[in-house]
């Protein structure tokens, strides 16, 4: 099949659900890159984003994205804001098939609303900060080898149509 399979799309999208259930079926290792920065710092990423900033978790980010991508067999769940970064984008594409998962921004908001992790939407108004994110962070996530929109779609059925388009991408 491929040697890993990268997972994108803004936050509340469905990454780690997918994830791990598309980790299980197809006998690859699910790896998460947020779990990672904060095992790897040892304290939370909204806590790297207070104390040193979105440029430092950035810089993070990249290096636990290449340790990550020297393996194979792995779904990634990458964050929100990698794909931000040309290195990580590149990277994504020499180390397998590259997948957006997306969503409309009310239905993100409505999946996330109860979350207090999300340092980039603790603010009076998130739905706006969400539009204003997809759409400047929208040309990066279009890089993919695919989109899914799982605004409307249960976990099964996004798996279902990500294995649908691997079978014919590979062949």
């Amino acid at each position: 099949m491929f040697k890993n399979i990268i997972l994108t799309g803004f936050m509340g999208v469905g990454k780690t659900s997918v994830g791990t259930r598309l980790a299980k079926d197809l006998a690859y290792t699910f790896v998460d890159t947020d779990a990672l920065i904060e095992a790897d710092q040892k304290i939370t990423i909204t806590e790297i984003f207070s104390t040193f900033g979105e440029s430092s978790f950035r810089d993070i980010e990249s290096r636990i994205i290449r340790q990550v991508l020297e393996n194979e067999n792995q779904v990634i769940s990458t964050g929100g804001g990698a794909v931000i970064r040309d290195e990580n984008r590149a990277a994504f594409k020499k180390a397998g098939i590259v997948i957006c998962l997306s969503a409309r921004a009310e239905t993100i908001l409505d999946r996330i609303k109860h979350e207090t992790h999300r340092p980039l939407l603790q603010i009076p108004d998130p739905l706006a900060k969400i539009r204003e994110l997809l759409d400047s962070r929208g040309k990066f996530y279009h890089q993919a080898d695919f989109v899914i929109d799982t605004s409307e779609k249960s976990v099964d059925e996004v798996i279902s149509e990500i294995k649908e388009r691997l079978k014919h991408a590979y062949c």
